[in-house]
């Protein structure tokens, strides 16, 4: 897999990530051990970078990029990361994009926690959910 890194995306991860850092791009809709948020509605569309200082064998496809991080993702988020992959950024904000159009135009970037949805999480945050 091949991820092309816009040089203001570049810049906004080099703020974010140490040299010796790995990033997973992860989905964040609740599927994975990394979501934090989700629900049916955002099934696909809701993707992170999860800096970290090891490697996590079930991200442990290598996603090759011009700006040389070191970046790997898993079987699942391929399914919705098709041809021409691009990371821009702007305003500080991070979107990402294939030939098929916008994927997620609010990729977040966060450190490598497990978190899992509770349920007090899920009552927290109430109808910002679905």
């Amino acid at each position: 897999m091949e991820l092309t890194i816009k040089p203001a995306a570049a810049e906004i991860l080099k703020n974010k990530v140490a040299e010796n850092q790995v990033m997973f791009l992860a989905l964040n809709d609740g599927s994975t051990k990394y979501s934090k948020i989700g629900g049916t509605c955002t099934i696909g569309a809701n993707f992170q970078f999860v800096v970290s200082d090891v490697l996590d064998p079930d991200y442990n496809i290598p996603v090759e990029n011009n700006a040389g991080f070191t970046i790997y993702t898993a079987e699942p988020e391929t399914t919705f990361l098709g041809d021409g992959l691009t990371l821009d950024g702007r305003w500080a904000m991070l979107s990402l994009k294939d030939n098929g159009g916008i994927i997620d135009g609010g990729v977040t970037i966060s450190k490598n926690e497990l978190v899992g949805v509770t349920a007090s999480d899920m009552k927290e945050l109430g109808g910002k959910i679905c």
